[in-house]
This record gives C-alpha cells, sequence and structure tokens, in this order.
C-alpha cells in the first residue's frame, strides 16, 4: 500500500488538506524546511511545484513564485539534489507538479527514475495529453512506479473522466472549475452540480478538488465534496512574509479550525 492509500485509509472521516508551493520560492534552498514544516503544522499531504517559464493555467501569484523561484537558480537538476534529503525529513506523500516540456528536456525515463530515488509517490502534469501518457510514458512511470495524476474540469465529458479513472493509480485533480489558479472557489448550482455529476460515476480512484481554496469555508465546501482539497496560492502568499516558516503553523489552523 502505498503512502497516499495509507493517508486516506488512516484519515477516513477527518478532512484532508493538501498544500502546493513552488520549489526554489522564496530562496533557492527553501523547498526542503518549508516542507518539513508543513508537515509539522498538520498538512496531509504535498505538492511541489516545478517552476517554468510559461505557466499557462497559473494564476499571478503562483506565476511570480516561478519567475522568481527560476531566477533563484531552481531547476530539476537542483530539485532532485535538494529532494535526497526528502525522506529523513518529510513522511507524508509528496508530489511534484510542473509542465511537461521541463519534464521532456530533463529525460523522461530519467525523472521518473529520479522521482523514485528520492521519494516521491508521483506527478502532475497538466500539460501531458492522455493519448501520449498512454502510447509512449505509461510504461515508464510503472516501472518505477511514479503515479501520473490527470487533471478533469467542468468541461472534461463522462467518457473521458471513465478514461482517466483507469489510467489513475493515486487520485484525480478535480479542477474547481476553469479558470487560472487563484481565483476564489464560490458556491454556484453549476458547481454543485458539476461535483454531483462527478460523484455519481463512483470512480475508481479519489477525487480531489483544487483551484480557489483559501481558507476554511472554501476547504469545507471542497472537502464535503470530494476526498480532500488542495491549496495553492493563498499558501504561496504566505511565503513572501520574511518570517514564512513561523507563518506555517497559524496558516493551517486557520485552514483546518477556522
Amino acid at each position: 500500500m502505498n503512502r497516499l492509500a495509507q493517508l486516506f485509509n488512516n484519515k477516513e472521516d477527518k478532512d484532508i488538506l493538501s498544500i502546493y508551493f513552488t520549489a526554489g520560492y522564496p530562496h533557492l534552498d527553501s523547498t526542503l524546511a518549508i516542507a518539513e514544516e508543513l508537515e509539522k503544522a498538520g498538512a496531509d499531504f504535498l505538492e511541489i511545484g516545478f517552476p517554468y517559464s510559461d505557466p499557462l493555467a497559473d494564476g499571478p501569484v503562483i506565476q511570480n513564485s516561478s519567475q522568481v523561484a527560476l531566477q533563484n537558480g531552481m531547476t530539476l537538476e537542483v530539485l532532485f539534489g535538494q529532494l535526497k534529503g526528502l525522506r529523513e525529513r518529510v513522511s507524508i506523500p509528496v508530489y511534484l507538479m510542473g509542465y511537461f516540456n521541463t519534464v521532456l528536456q530533463y529525460g523522461v525515463e530519467r525523472f521518473c527514475k529520479s522521482c523514485a530515488e528520492v521519494g516521491v509517490d508521483g506527478v502532475i502534469v497538466p500539460d501531458l495529453p492522455i493519448y501520449e501518457y498512454e502510447e509512449l510514458y505509461e510504461a515508464v512511470f510503472k516501472r518505477y512506479g511514479i503515479s501520473n495524476v490527470f487533471l478533469v474540469s467542468p468541461q472534461t465529458s463522462d467518457e473521458r473522466i471513465r478514461k482517466i479513472d483507469s489510467l489513475s493509480t493515486d487520485f484525480i485533480y478535480l479542477l474547481s472549475s476553469s479558470a487560472t489558479t487563484g481565483k476564489d472557489l464560490k458556491v454556484s448550482e453549476e458547481r454543485l452540480s458539476y461535483f454531483q455529476r462527478i460523484k455519481a460515476l463512483n470512480l475508481e480512484n479519489r477525487v480531489v478538488i483544487g483551484f480557489g481554496i483559501s481558507n476554511h469555508e472554501s476547504f469545507q465546501q471542497a472537502a464535503r465534496a470530494a476526498d480532500a482539497a488542495i491549496i495553492g496560492s493563498a499558501f504561496v502568499r504566505q511565503l513572501e512574509n520574511e518570517d514564512y516558516l513561523e507563518c506555517i503553523p497559524k496558516f493551517i489552523r486557520s485552514i483546518k479550525e477556522g
């Protein structure tokens, strides 16, 4: 049983929170310290973004963090070097998130091998097409035991969602909307209908909601509609503080407890 399955089995009746942050932001060597502090503060699993120069799906907060991280010198080479110490300091599930061009330049098999060596559980690559993954890369991901997480939006057909479900092993990333990251999650009949449609499909994999979750209220709303919720932009904003590590426990408490 992998780390994520153990997490869900052990916390079946509790709200599960994932936190996204960008590797190399605010400082090049911030990555492991932030991850360690997030686990101590009560985050249940992590998504570490590897920066890209043209992050199309990201809003201004995460775009800025990517630009700063790149200016700081963050690359996949540097990140995997930092993550060699990951499992000495962090025990919760960890996923990497970024764009496929970066992975392709690094080398897909080399990327999967590096993930396995440092203890990364899986990856989220929003712009990797399903057919390319299935035809060209699925065997490589499986060889190294790396889960590939697919994204679903309100426009995704039931047929495509079922296909994604068949290719997934850990969870499906459910976008709360088609907007970029950082837009607030608002209750609407359309969105509730979308969440209900997903639930009615009785998917094999867990469903985790991301995009627009920024406070206790929106976290609770997402947690009721899915198996877990992801916070990105709202947390990355915390890293703008000079004492950002000290801010982490208070931020996690505000999300989980209100």
